[in-house]
């Protein structure tokens, strides 16, 4: 059975075809190529700054939440689901150069019949205390609140999304028209131990959960919790790995604990490179929902861009394409690959780039540079083959 069969059978899509053709003729914003949709002032009415607002959510890797609670009964998996929600909306609004003050509304919808109240108030609780550690760092979040909804005939277990808005001045946004022929791409590490993080981080993040999830876990776990499993999917396409929750891998982290790996923000580093660089980051893309290949979607015109010298693949990612045999294209376009970043900027302030980086703990290379072409188009260069996407 071919990737994109499985991917279809399991009702998902890495490229999301249908997301993109229902928004086909709705307004692109000020800048139809920025990475988030960029707004008029609306509430202040002010030429000289824009609003945006931002939805995300942890996806299908609360359902990863669920069956790790309940095999261990350790509730702290779901203050790393806050994470992952309130993370998906800050790192994309930082690739416009929004630094905040932001504000957040969460929205939870649950099957109060299966997710207790102490889940909830983990939730909530989590995400305040993960705001709290961001104003450490200069990131200014204000929780406003937010919906949570018994939905049980909508919901079969839990699901965590917010919504994130600011305002900023315009003269500060950073859209991808400023890319040029000759620029490099700096990649940030997805995995390691950052200064602000408690633990190894696997490089998960929150995307191809629904992929890795099933082709790494046992079968026993559809058994024993059909509410994990959407009903209408075939058999052969319901946890056929060879992994349970608690066994442990070459890291400190057993399977699920890397599985369930809060998604790092980048927030407190590019904060720090806006202040001392920003006149030369010509565009910063996060690798999530389409993985490496992402950038394709931004580029402001027929460029080609080579990566090929990404960081080293992190054993997470091994671990998933060997459970899953999946082909090494599809795995790029997938997941993020260890690199979930990166920073487009001419070669002298790359290397400062870096060095920032680093002082955060995170790992960081220039992976590839940009260049001219007849067309729109992302190549990866590297140990598992040449890959072309367009």
């Amino acid at each position: 059975m071919t990737d994109n069969n499985r991917y279809n059978l399991r009702g998902v899509s890495a490229q999301k075809e249908d997301v993109h053709k229902a928004v086909a003729k709705l307004d692109k914003g000020l800048y139809p190529n920025a990475f988030c949709k960029i707004y008029p002032d609306y509430w202040g009415n002010d030429a000289d700054y824009c609003n945006l607002m931002h939805a995300d959510g942890a996806g299908t890797k609360s359902i990863l939440a669920y069956l790790y609670w309940k095999e261990t009964g350790d509730m702290s998996v779901w203050k790393g689901i806050a994470i992952d929600a309130i993370v998906m909306n800050i790192d994309d609004l930082l690739c416009v150069g929004a630094t905040g003050p932001f504000t957040y509304s969460s929205t939870i919808g649950r099957n109060k019949h299966l997710i207790s109240g102490e889940v909830i108030s983990e939730i909530i609780n989590g995400s305040q205390s993960y705001f709290d550690r961001l104003k450490e760092y200069g990131i200014d979040v204000h929780f406003l609140g937010g919906e949570t909804a018994d939905v049980g005939d909508v919901v079969r277990t839990i699901i965590v999304d917010g919504t994130m808005a600011c305002r900023m001045l315009r003269d500060k946004l950073v859209t991808t028209e400023k890319m040029q022929a000759g620029d490099v791409v700096v990649s940030l590490a997805s995995y390691g131990k950052a200064n602000y993080e408690d633990a190894y981080n696997s490089g998960m993040g929150s995307n191809g959960l629904t992929s890795a999830r099933h082709e790494m876990l046992k079968k026993e776990y559809a058994k024993k919790y059909p509410e994990s499993v959407d009903p209408n999917l075939p058999d052969e396409v319901v946890y056929n790995g060879k992994y349970g929750l608690t066994d442990s891998t070459e890291t400190e982290l057993n399977v699920g604990r890397m599985l369930l790996s809060p998604t790092r923000t980048y927030a407190p580093v590019v904060l720090k490179i806006l202040q001392r660089h920003f006149n030369n980051v010509h565009g910063i893309i996060h690798c999530s929902g389409g993985g490496q290949s992402k950038c394709l979607h931004y580029l402001p015109q027929n460029f080609r861009v080579v990566k090929d010298n990404l960081l080293p693949i992190p054993p997470l990612f091994n671990m998933i394409q060997q459970s899953a045999d999946t082909g090494w294209k599809e795995m790029y376009q997938v997941f993020n690959m260890g690199q979930r970043l990166e920073i487009f900027t001419n070669k002298e302030t790359a290397t400062a780039i870096v060095e920032i980086s680093k002082s955060f703990g995170i790992a960081a290379q220039i992976s590839g540079h940009v260049e001219k072409h007849d067309k729109k188009e992302v190549v990866i260069e590297s140990e598992q083959g040449s890959f072309t996407y367009h």
